[in-house]
């Protein structure tokens, strides 16, 4: 049976921290696609407080997340343990976007480590902390993280991330509004 918390207390911190992977869900207000994205790079999570946690938002192939939380920011982070005792820990809450721009961003960043290719940062402040069994997560070994976004995103110049982003950053596949050219300049963004 699963239980509620009222806090991140320092089980679930570590069980958070512990995990390679993590999965983000958020879906628009009226209609449109549901959208799950698995996160990796264990320094791309961080714990803010009792009930806040953040995690660095990195070069992807769309916008989907940052559209939906400008919609109507609901969002849901989902960690489930691939080794050890079974367990499913859910965060649902409110997400909001901190881009270069904003005076937070320089505090929040700190909490990461070194990335290439940050678009921004997704904040959530968690109104349910819940955990389940897990029983039918397969067992699965964690080798290594893949490098292969970070060495994307040093192979690119400027003028390409730029080109990129305006591409694909700039609204979702449904149509909502992702990020203005103005928020997401890569000479501003490194962790």
């Amino acid at each position: 049976m699963g239980k509620i918390y009222e806090k991140l207390d320092d089980r679930l911190r570590e069980f958070l921290t512990a995990q390679p992977v993590y999965f983000v869900a958020t879906a628009p207000e009226r209609g449109g696609h549901v959208n799950v994205s698995p996160k990796g790079y264990a320094d791309t999570f961080a714990i803010i407080d009792d009930t806040t946690v953040a995690y660095l938002d990195l070069d992807g192939s769309g916008v989907e997340t940052i559209a939906h939380i400008r919609d109507n920011g609901r969002i849901t982070l989902m960690f489930c343990a691939f080794s050890g005792p079974p367990k499913i820990v859910r965060l649902y809450g409110t997400g909001r976007v901190v881009t270069p721009r904003d005076a937070e961003w320089t505090d929040l960043l700190a909490l990461f480590g070194p990335h290439p290719g940050v678009r921004s940062i997704i904040v959530v402040s968690c109104d349910r902390i819940a955990d389940s069994c897990g029983f039918s997560v397969p067992f699965m070994a964690y080798e290594q993280d893949r490098t292969l976004l970070d060495e994307w995103a040093t192979r690119k110049d400027v003028q390409q991330r730029r080109s990129y982003r305006a591409k694909h950053n700039r609204e979702s596949i449904d149509g909502l509004p992702g990020l203005a050219a103005e928020e997401t300049d890569p000479v501003a963004q490194h962790s």
